[in-house]
């Protein structure tokens, strides 16, 4: 392992170990990426490892047109969905995509997760966005590529901020979320995750439970994350 990448290697690595410990993947199903802007790369788990045999030298280096740069094992099969966020989303330093059941299950649902509560609302403004099953030309094609366009795409059709909304589902699929930290964006996974198990407990004790109202979304939010922002130290 060269010195040059061996401080985002860790990081990846540390950040990849958080997932089962928070209860996000079962197996292999899932991954995290750390960018490093400056030499436009990222680092990524291998594909199919286990996380129990998982180490900081395994870590794959990545380029942002999703080409090998250091690393003896294959990357995740996900990375070249990574490094087109990377390349389009200039402002995100790290990517976490799971399978994790909520979550999943909404995505696998077709349906946003619409925002019900005051825990939704701490972390955004709208509903968790889903995007639109895949086409099949796309399916067809280069299909982890056409998967961030998927994201991105559906992101442009919502008229969303990648930099205000870091979570989102993909139709038929699973989770993505991002941050401008591994910290951040692994935080944003287990929040997607709860947010995504809470809808739905709510939804089985009331049917027809109304959206959380617009002066709770914005008082939550902004107490937040606003400019006169008051919660924490």
């Amino acid at each position: 392992m060269s010195e040059q990448y061996a401080a985002i290697k860790k990081l990846c690595y540390d950040a990849n170990m958080q997932l089962p410990k928070l209860g996000l993947v079962l197996f292999t199903f899932g991954n995290v990426s750390v960018a490093d802007r400056e030499k436009k790369i990222f680092a990524i788990k291998p594909s199919g490892v286990p996380y129990e045999e998982l180490s900081v030298d395994k870590m794959v280096i990545v380029d942002f047109d999703g080409n090998v740069v250091e690393g003896s094992l294959r990357p995740s099969s996900d990375t070249k969905t990574h490094a087109v966020l990377y390349k389009h989303w200039e402002k995100i330093g790290s990517i976490v995509h799971t399978h994790s059941t909520y979550a999943t299950a909404w995505a696998q649902s077709l349906r946003d997760i619409p925002i019900y509560g005051t825990t939704h609302a701490d972390h955004t403004t709208v509903d968790i966005p889903c995007a639109a099953p895949m086409d099949d030309a796309m399916i067809k094609g280069n299909y982890e590529y056409e998967t961030g366009f998927q994201v991105m795409n559906c992101f442009r059709d919502k008229g969303l901020s990648y930099e205000e909304v870091e979570m989102m589902i993909v139709g038929n699929h699973a989770p993505f979320t991002w941050g401008e930290s591994a910290d951040k964006a692994v935080y944003n996974a287990a929040v997607l995750e709860r947010i995504a198990q809470m809808a739905w407990l709510t939804e089985q004790i009331n049917t027809k439970a109304p959206r959380l109202k617009e002066a709770l979304i914005k008082k939550h939010y902004e107490r937040k994350h606003g400019p006169d922002s008051y919660y924490g130290q």
